[in-house]
């Protein structure tokens, strides 16, 4: 019989009085992050009994736009990184590379 070891990830998140999230923590004792800090966050879940993805969006009220626009920018290319890494389809991950960097282009987020 093996020992399963179970690895937990907590979010807390400080809503105003309105709901709108004023604070988001993360804590990940495996990855040595402990209660820390964060401005947004995406979370998606497959859910396979009915084939749909499950998704979390958050931002605190303080998030700059143009931050907001790097995280998704990173977000994408890390979308990519992964879609290669699951399926091995290098040709559909150039493709989502081509549209990282046209959306970097656009939003004027690479430095020249």
């Amino acid at each position: 019989m093996s020992n399963k070891i179970i690895s937990k990830i907590e979010l807390s998140v400080e809503l105003d009085d309105n709901r709108v999230p004023e604070k988001l923590h993360w804590t990940a004792q495996d990855g040595g992050i402990t209660n820390e800090e964060a401005k947004a966050m995406m979370l998606a879940v497959w859910d396979s009994k009915v084939k749909e993805t499950l998704r979390i969006d958050l931002w605190t009220k303080d998030m700059p736009v143009d931050e907001m626009k790097v995280f998704f920018h990173q977000t994408l290319v890390a979308m990519s990184d992964t879609f290669n890494r699951a399926t091995q389809d290098e040709k559909m991950t150039a493709t989502m590379k081509d549209f990282c960097d046209y959306f970097a282009e656009k939003l004027e987020l690479k430095k020249t």
